[in-house]
């Protein structure tokens, strides 16, 4: 099994960037398509962004794309969200995920594995 841990989150303004990680255990990561879903208190977890396990294959939602970039770095077993332009409306819990799939998803049920979250806060 894949044990995932988040890091970067923080309180930032709008406007400002932020750096998230998804630290993976086992050897087995870099077969994985990896992907990051948010979510706020009494709202549904959103799609944010997945990435094959080469990272030739990306898709993201439509609320971040061109400001979100997702990528990962198998030797260091690590997923990262790079997150430039950040809003308000960008505050939520953000989670990483992983599945031993062929390809992406957006998908919330596809993927088999779930970090405990990050809080990433954007004042205005």
């Amino acid at each position: 099994q894949v044990q995932l841990v988040e890091s970067g989150g923080g309180l930032v303004q709008a406007g400002d960037s932020l750096r998230l990680s998804c630290a993976a255990s086992g050897r087995t990561f870099s077969r994985y398509i990896m992907g990051w879903f948010r979510q706020t208190p009494g709202k549904e977890r959103e799609f944010v962004a997945s990435i094959n396990w080469s990272g030739s294959n990306t898709v993201y939602g439509d609320s971040v794309k061109g400001r979100f970039t997702i990528s990962r770095d198998n030797a260091k077993n690590t997923v990262y969200l790079q997150m430039n332009s950040l809003k308000p409306e960008d505050t939520a819990v953000y989670y990483c995920a992983a599945d031993p799939s062929l390809t992406i998803s957006r998908r919330e049920r596809e993927y088999s594995y779930w970090g405990q979250g990050t809080q990433v806060t954007v004042s205005s």
